[in-house]
């Protein structure tokens, strides 16, 4: 990689220009963890915590949280996602949550920031839903595993 191209030659911090690039179909593919008690899991798991579906709510508030990603990263473009999928895994030994969202769009910018933020926003809900009897949860692991399109290529986490 070169170097930083959210810097212009004064070293100031700027959007990047985008206009002249080619719209493709791009795709990114993040993924994070929220470790708990065994207990919360079993919450989680049945359905039955006391604010309600967890998962169904924690999904729903990563979508929102991809749409809603260039007002929450300063220098991230607007983008018209195509499509964003989040889905959960319990991971039983680990006592823990695996998230992973995958964001489209047709357009002249990647969709990298977008799925993460659908997974560090997911993971919060679920916090921010079991807290009340878990305040110990940990998130960890947030990374993206893949992106597909644009001039870059495609890329895979090893």
């Amino acid at each position: 990689m070169s170097g930083f191209t959210h810097f212009d030659a004064q070293g100031q911090a700027h959007m990047v220009d985008v206009g002249a690039k080619a719209a493709s179909h791009r795709i990114a593919v993040a993924q994070g963890r929220i470790a708990m008690q065994p207990a919360t899991l079993d919450l989680v798991r049945q359905g039955t915590a006391k604010k309600g579906d967890v998962l169904g709510v924690a999904r729903l508030a990563g979508i929102m949280g991809a749409k809603k990603t260039s007002e929450l990263v300063p220098l991230c473009h607007p983008i018209a996602l195509t499509r964003v999928a989040v889905e959960f895994e319990l991971d039983e030994a680990a006592h823990a949550v695996v998230c992973t969202a995958t964001a489209e769009t047709v357009g002249p910018t990647g969709v990298e920031m977008e799925a993460l933020t659908a997974v560090q926003v997911a993971l919060l809900t679920i916090y921010d839903m079991c807290k009340a009897v878990d305040r110990g949860m940990t998130i960890t692991d947030l990374k993206l595993l893949e992106k597909r399109g644009g001039k870059s290529g495609d890329w895979r986490a090893a």
